[in-house]
């Protein structure tokens, strides 16, 4: 099996193909595997992909423009560019499958894979993984010229053909059973306080730290502590405002942040589509805070369709502040509103699209006559 993943930009788009790459290294019929991942060097691929140990090659990319200016005509060049060199990549590969994740980078290397295959060079399968509830630019562009068109949460409307619901695969360490204790100890918490984790992302949210300074500084309840990823940006600022208080612990940023979801009794957190599939497989209940300027506002209708399933409650960054904070989360860890959020979470957890997406990448193989 050769298998080649493009994305980029953002963890949303990387880490669902980094989880396709390991899948794919554990299924026998897929051995002997090769794996290539296709970014830009002046992305977070760069250096997120080679920590993972997956070989990665660079063609130039630039975002979509929908305006004739000269941003157009630069971006057609690079585009261009990097149409020729996924091109020389992909002839060179002949990989069987082709999974898009999403970001920029995408538009060239599926353009050129798509030419690839109607010159009769190769017979690649191609895909697009769209892990937003709303398509971006790039994947809309795309999804004519592909396969299929997987879907992590339901698009709002019927389906098409080429069209699935797959979800966002997530890194295995996210399905690793880890109890609550062992959560918190690893991250030095307390063990029997009702515990917050708050996560911005890499960069940290301000609106919403600045929402848990103001709900310190107004004094939580004894039973209660914070776990706060405030982001490398702001992390500095944040210690030096809380981190000499009790019941409050501050870290810039967790690789791995298997142990913040098993220690916490409720999450809160953007609406990115890397998180909201991190908070299905770990069966994490969550007050999500949409980033409100998002492309097309599409965190909004990623919170709201995972609201949808009763483990989410979802608060507008408009009207977030210590106050409707500390409302949210006193009936979010109160009994019955916790136990509810608790159990449809641990309900998503129940689905795992790494089995979705190997079983349709055999399909393919089955339908062929051939072994993947």
């Amino acid at each position: 099996m050769r298998l080649l993943l493009t994305g980029g930009g953002t963890g949303g788009h990387i880490y669902p193909a980094l989880a396709i790459a390991e899948t794919f290294s554990w299924e026998k019929d897929f051995t002997p595997l090769r794996t290539l991942f296709v970014g830009t060097k002046d992305r977070m691929e760069a250096q997120i992909v080679p920590k993972a140990h997956v070989e990665i090659e660079f063609v130039r990319a630039a975002p979509l423009e929908r305006k004739f200016s000269r941003a157009f005509f630069t971006m057609l060049f690079t585009n261009f560019v990097g149409f020729i060199e996924s091109f020389e990549i992909i002839r060179k590969m002949r990989p069987d499958v082709l999974i898009a994740t999403g970001g920029y980078v995408t538009f060239p290397v599926v353009a050129a894979a798509r030419a690839v295959r109607y010159l009769g060079i190769m017979g690649t399968k191609l895909v697009v993984l769209e892990p937003n509830a709303v398509s971006g630019l790039t994947n809309r562009a795309l999804a004519p010229l592909v396969d299929e068109v997987w879907y992590a949460l339901p698009p709002g409307r019927k389906l098409r053909k080429r069209e699935v619901i797959i979800g966002t695969p997530v890194r295995a360490s996210m399905r690793r059973a880890m109890s609550a204790a062992e959560g918190r100890a690893a991250l030095k918490l307390e063990a029997e306080k009702a515990t917050i984790v708050v996560m911005g992302g890499s960069q940290g949210a301000s609106s919403i730290n600045e929402a848990v300074a103001d709900l310190m500084k107004a004094g939580i309840p004894d039973e209660w502590q914070i776990l706060l990823i405030a982001g490398q940006r702001e992390q500095s600022d944040m210690y030096r405002r809380l981190g000499w208080r009790d019941r409050i612990r501050i870290v810039p940023y967790l690789d791995d942040p298997r142990a913040a979801y098993a220690a916490a009794d409720i999450v809160v957190s953007r609406a990115g589509a890397s998180t909201l599939a991190e908070l299905a497989a770990t069966g994490t209940p969550a007050l999500l805070v949409p980033y409100p300027h998002a492309t097309a506002d599409h965190q909004t209708a990623n919170a709201r369709v995972y609201a949808e399933s009763g483990a989410a409650r979802v608060i507008p960054d408009g009207e977030l502040d210590s106050g409707r904070l500390r409302v949210e989360l006193t009936a979010a860890l109160g009994k019955e509103r916790g136990a509810a959020m608790r159990a449809a979470a641990e309900r998503a957890a129940l689905a795992d699209p790494r089995s979705a997406i190997v079983a349709r990448v055999k399909s393919w193989s089955r339908a062929n006559g051939a072994a993947p």
